[in-house]
This record gives C-alpha cells, structure tokens and sequence, in this order.
C-alpha cells in the first residue's frame, strides 16, 4: 500500500513540476518526460531479460545445495543467530542457507549474484507465510538486511573512481566499510524495535562485535598495501570466492552422488519464470522513477535542501552530492549515473565526488529491493518494510556524510 501512494506521488509531483516549468518557458520538459517513459520501460525489460541467465545459473546451483543437503547444513550453522533475528522461521530451515548465500554475494560486491539468491530466498519465506499477499516480519527482516547494503568490497565504486582520474581510486575504501557498516547495524536496530525483538542476546550481541572486528581488520590489511595491489585483492579475492561457492555446491552434489545436471536444470526452469513475473514490477518502479528526475523535481528537492541547510546556518559542501543519496533508494543505476556525473562535474578526487562515492556505497536501491522481491513472490501488503528501510538509508547517509568530513573535509 506505502509503494503504492509513493508511486502515484512521483507521477503528480513531475506533472506539477512539469507545468511550472511549461509556464516558465521550458517547452522540451513534456516531451523529455514521455521520453523517459519509454527509455524507462526499455530498460526494466532489458534488466528483467538480462536477468535472465543469471537468474537461472544461480537457481540451478541453489537446487544443488538443495539436494545435497549442503543449503541444510549452512542452515544448522547460521540457527543459533537466524533463529533470534528471524524468530518466524523454525532453527534449521532451508531458507537460512539461501539467506546466508545472499548476504555473502552482497558482501562481495557481486550484486548480479545477489540478487537471484535474494529471489530463491524470498520463495522459501513466502512458503512459511500464511497470509500470501501480506509481507511476515522475516521477509522485511531479510529485505532491511538487503537494503542496507553491506558491502565489504565495493569494487564497482573503485573501477569508477580508477576510470575517471582519481590518484587514489581506493581512498574510499575505508569511508565506505565504516557507513555501510554503520546502515546495516542500524537495520538490524530498527527493524528489531519494529518487531519487539530482543537485541540483548549472546548470539546476536557477538555477531555485531565479530562484524564490528571483521571490518576493523579489513580495514587495517587495506591500509598496509598500495592502490593497485587494493584494486587486484578486491577484483581476485570477490570472483575466487564466487567460482568456490558455485564448485562447492558441485562438489557436494557428486559426494552426495545426486544427478547434479538434472538437479541444475529443474532449478534453472524457476530462473526464467521468476524473471519473466518480474517484468511488470520493474517497469511500474523504473518509468515512476524516470519521470520524477526528467520533469526536473529531483533538482528542485536537491536546491531546496541547499536553500534549508544554508538557511539553518550549516555547511552546504555536501549538497551538491545529495542527488546520489536521494536517488540510490530509488534505482540503482539512476545512482550510479549521479555519481559518475559528480565526478566528471566536481572532480573524482573533490570532495563532492568521494562523498558521492561514499553514497553509492553507503546503502542498497531500498525501492528496487522491494519492487522485485515482493512482485516476485505476488506480496502487495509491505507492513512497515517501507519505513524500516528508508529509516536505515538515511542512517546510511547521515554516516557517510559525518565520515566523509571526518576523512577529506
């Protein structure tokens, strides 16, 4: 329902904003908006298209883990943390691997991966759910985790950084972890006040200490090499780690003498129907997007933020950055395309650009997450995932705006 009245909200706002701007003079402002329409719709289509094969890939090799029983024994593994986060799901369900799986290619940066492992996991949850139209307390858990976008190795970010000029495309790096870290914390914090769970635990108190400690240790082994030798870790260590995984489940498979090519293409069937229910849910969230940002109502929001800020008497550097922040819960590309823009417009090594930067990196495309992996599964009814994931993102932003001053301001 929230996703509902923030998607014909985008469409009112643009066309009140698009009159103005007709009045003032602007007669392309129409004719770019319809335009938009028909780029946006292209362009669900090719991601749902292109999606495709990596949907399929990664079913396949999930139905593997299936009938090995290898998804069942990462499930056992994860139980004594899942269980408390996730108190709907029984201990030592399936879904738990598929869950672990998709925060692992998170972490990775590998979010073609991601995303198909978020899909299979989001079936599994809707076969727990008894209200098949209403979103359960695990599936907006598992969605604010999503959302949040932690991100170990952003290695996206650095290849933009590298191509366009910076001298230290890595200096980010350690930005990035500490907001990233910092959103997904901030997840787990809210969505658990939402759902009265009881954060005052062993399991989960020593899961946020160990993240805490992980991170500090990256980020000390990142701070001991050079750039490059950073760029090839980040590059290498993301793809070894994914080819493991996919030899692992093969592995398993053939130890536990299973028909694993059948097995990977009952699997990979569900790949290309999921992408195909997908497509409808795509389009409606892309072309509201497109809309909003050709009838010019993301820069008018951007200015006004400016105009406040000064008006309040704080420090404005920061606004001119604010179309990455702003536009990253809504489209992961839409993001990445203000991003690379304030780098070519400021700098790649300005202050603009590595808080843009930091942005990207920060949190996860919340509206995106939400479209594909409710449509997915036919959910209309969200709850409080709306809230729970946007309350995270601007923790996201406000980290990276505090890091950001703290290492280059």
């Amino acid at each position: 329902m929230v996703l509902n009245y923030i998607w014909i909200a985008f469409f009112f706002i643009a066309f009140l904003i698009a009159l103005v701007e007709l009045m003032l003079g602007n007669t392309d402002v129409f004719p770019a908006i319809m335009s938009s329409t028909f780029d946006s719709a292209k362009t669900a289509f090719e991601i749902s298209i292109g999606l495709t094969g990596v949907l399929s890939l990664w079913m396949g090799v999930m139905k593997i883990g299936e009938r090995s029983g290898l998804v069942d024994r990462m499930s056992r593994l994860l139980s004594p943390l899942m269980v408390r986060l996730f108190p709907e799901i029984p201990a030592g369900h399936p879904v738990f691997g598929h869950i672990f799986m998709n925060f692992s290619a998170n972490m990775l940066g590998l979010d073609n991966a991601a995303t198909p492992l978020g899909l299979k996991a989001m079936e599994g949850l809707q076969e727990l759910n008894q209200k098949k139209d209403t979103a359960t307390n695990a599936m907006i858990m598992f969605l604010v985790l999503n959302t949040s976008g932690l991100t170990l190795i952003p290695v996206g970010v650095l290849v933009y950084r590298a191509q366009l000029g910076a001298a230290q495309p890595t200096d980010v790096f350690i930005p990035i972890l500490i907001a990233t870290t910092i959103a997904t914390l901030s997840g787990i914090i809210i969505t658990s006040l939402y759902q009265r769970i009881n954060l005052m635990n062993r399991a989960i108190v020593a899961t946020m200490l160990g993240l805490c400690l992980l991170v500090s240790g990256i980020i000390w082994m990142g701070s001991q090499v050079d750039r490059e030798t950073m760029n090839t870790w980040s590059t290498v260590v993301a793809n070894v780690v994914l080819f493991t995984i996919i030899v692992a489940f093969l592995f398993s498979g053939l130890r536990r003498r299973i028909n694993v090519y059948d097995a990977f293409v009952e699997g990979a069937k569900g790949g290309f129907e999921t992408a195909v229910r997908i497509i409808p849910y795509l389009v409606a969230i892309l072309v509201a997007i497109g809309v909003f940002r050709a009838s010019g109502a993301m820069d008018f929001v951007v200015g006004g933020l400016g105009r406040l800020v000064e008006w309040c008497g704080g420090n404005s550097d920061y606004v001119a950055a604010l179309p990455t922040a702003l536009m990253k819960p809504l489209s992961g590309s839409g993001a990445r395309g203000m991003m690379v823009d304030a780098m070519q417009t400021y700098g790649a090594d300005s202050f603009i650009g590595r808080l843009s930067c930091i942005f990207q990196g920060a949190t996860d495309t919340t509206f995106y997450i939400l479209a594909v992996y409710f449509g997915s599964v036919g959910v209309r009814h969200t709850r409080h995932a709306v809230s729970a994931g946007l309350l995270t993102d601007l923790c996201g932003v406000i980290a990276a705006i505090v890091v950001a001053y703290i290492f280059f301001g």
